[in-house]
């Protein structure tokens, strides 16, 4: 069994939701920071899309996931930035995203006792 099929079998969708979860974050970060900005158009990722892409072997799924953020208000200036929204979606973001990483350190744990134990 080669190198990436053994990560693939042993950590699963994790690793892929892990990166994708951090690109959100991120991207989340960018809009809020730009909240005062005029015309900055708020995006999001789709993650569901950019993770079924991700699965299907594309490096870069979060590419392909990208959406603009339709505001529910429309700004005078242009932005679509609405700041509760975008903190609401980080800290939803920000959970997963630790789920994700505790479920990971979990597995590496449990591999490394597994080849401690084999010594």
């Amino acid at each position: 069994m080669s190198g990436p099929d053994l990560i693939d079998r042993q950590f699963g969708i994790h690793a892929d939701a892990l990166r994708l979860r951090s690109q959100r974050l991120d991207l989340i970060a960018s809009n809020i920071a730009n909240a005062a900005t005029p015309g900055f158009k708020a995006r999001d990722l789709d993650f569901r899309a950019a993770l079924d892409t991700a699965q299907q072997g594309s490096l870069d799924g979060a590419a392909n996931a990208l959406r603009y953020r339709i505001p529910l208000q429309a700004s005078i200036d242009g932005n679509t930035v609405e700041l509760a929204t975008e903190q609401t979606q980080f800290a939803e973001n920000a959970i997963q995203y630790r789920a994700s990483l505790s479920f990971l350190t979990g597995r590496i744990q449990t591999i490394m006792a597994a080849l401690k134990g084999s010594e």
